[in-house]
C-alpha cells in the first residue's frame, strides 16, 4: 500500500485546471459530475473496505479523483473510460501525482458495455461513481462478465441506490432489486451530498455496497431464464402475476400452472417474491426449461439481459464517465 502525500489526490482547484487544459465541459449526455473532493473519495474508498491485495476495476473514472485514492489503497486499479479526452489525459494524471503507483494502472479504453475482458489479474473488486444515465446496466453487466469481484461499492443516484438495495414488499423494489439480489447481497452504504460534484447534480447520490454471494441461487433454470419472469413481472406491476405472466407462459391458464407448480400464489404481485421464487416459477415454465439437476446460476453469454425495465430504471445503453 502506498504512503502517498495528501496532496496527490485531486481538490476542487485541480480539476477545474486539469478540465480547463483538457479543454472538457462535463456533458449530461455521458451522466458526467466530478468528484471534487478528497474526503469523499477517501471515504468511498474505506466504504468499500479496500484491501492491499484488491485488484479493483472502475468504470467512469474521469479526470482520476476516485482512481488516485483507489491506488493509495488497492495492489492494481484498472479503469474502464469511454471517453477520448479522459481516457488519454489520467495515464499521465496518475504518473504526475502517484508516480510510485503509476506501475500499478492500467486503463481499458472503451464503452464499459462492451468489455469482457480485463488487462492483469482478475479483479476482486469494483468501485466506481457510476454515470447515472448508465448505472445499472453496467453494474449488471460487470457483475456479471467478472465472476471474481467479490466486493462492489458504487455511487449512484439515491432513487436508484434505494432501488438496488430494497427487499421485497418495498415499493420501489422492482427490476433492479431481484437482478442485483441474484449475484450479491445488496444494501444502501451512505449518502453524497451534491456539493462534493462539479457541476453539482440536480439529484442526490447514495452509495451501494454489494457483496457476492457466498451461495449462489440454486436453480435448474438459467439466469437468462430467471430474468425474462422478472422482466415480465414488473413490466406491469399492477398486475397479478397470473395477468403479468401471460406473454411469458402464453396465456393465463399457462401462466396460473406454473406459478402453483412453484409455490406461489397467482394473485400475488412481482414486488412481494424474493429472487429464488422467481427461480422456482422459472423452472416451471411451460413446455419444461429441459432435464438437469439443479445448477447455480448458470449464464447464457455476457451481457445478456442485464437491462432493466424503464418502469424501474431510468436508463439507457451507453456508459460514459461519471466521476
Amino acid at each position: 500500500m502506498s504512503t502517498t502525500e495528501p496532496d496527490a489526490l485531486l481538490g476542487p482547484a485541480d480539476i477545474r485546471e486539469l478540465a480547463a487544459a483538457l479543454g472538457v465541459r462535463p456533458t449530461k449526455q455521458r451522466g458526467q459530475n466530478f468528484v471534487i473532493d478528497a474526503n469523499t473519495v477517501r471515504r468511498i474508498v474505506r466504504t468499500a473496505e479496500v484491501r492491499p491485495d484488491d485488484v479493483v476495476v472502475e468504470v467512469g473514472p474521469g479526470l482520476g479523483s476516485l482512481t488516485l485514492a483507489l491506488l493509495e489503497a488497492a495492489d492494481r486499479v484498472v479503469a474502464v473510460e469511454i471517453d477520448d479526452v479522459l481516457a488519454a489525459a489520467l495515464p499521465t494524471t496518475v504518473a504526475a501525482r502517484m508516480p510510485e503507483r503509476a506501475d500499478r494502472f492500467a486503463l481499458v479504453h472503451s464503452d464499459a458495455m462492451l468489455v469482457r475482458e480485463l488487462p492483469g489479474p482478475a479483479p476482486t473488486a469494483l468501485v466506481a461513481n457510476l454515470p447515472y444515465n448508465v448505472a445499472v446496466p453496467v453494474l449488471l453487466t460487470m457483475l456479471e462478465r467478472f465472476p471474481s469481484i467479490e466486493r462492489t461499492l458504487v455511487m449512484v443516484q439515491a432513487e436508484v441506490a434505494d432501488r438496488l438495495a430494497a427487499g421485497p414488499g418495498n415499493k420501489v423494489y422492482g427490476v433492479p432489486s431481484v437482478k442485483a439480489n441474484w449475484y450479491a447481497d445488496v444494501k444502501r452504504a451512505g449518502a453524497i451530498g451534491r456539493n462534493v460534484f462539479w457541476p453539482a447534480p440536480n439529484v442526490d447520490s447514495g452509495l451501494v455496497s454489494l457483496v457476492r454471494r457466498t451461495e449462489p441461487v440454486t436453480t435448474r433454470a438459467s439466469r437468462t431464464e430467471v430474468f425474462a419472469v422478472v422482466d415480465a413481472a414488473f413490466a406491469q406491476r399492477r398486475k397479478t402475476l397470473r395477468a403479468a405472466l401471460v406473454g411469458w407462459a402464453g396465456s393465463a391458464s399457462a401462466a396460473e400452472a406454473a406459478l402453483v407448480a412453484a409455490g406461489i400464489s397467482p394473485q400475488a404481485r412481482g414486488e412481494a417474491l424474493t429472487v429464488e421464487e422467481f427461480a422456482a416459477i422459472a423452472e416451471n415454465k411451460p413446455g419444461g426449461i429441459g432435464p438437469g439437476a439443479n445448477r447455480p446460476r448458470e449464464d447464457s453469454g455476457p451481457g445478456a439481459d442485464t437491462d432493466t425495465d424503464t418502469n424501474d430504471n431510468n436508463t439507457n445503453t451507453a456508459s460514459g464517465s461519471g466521476e
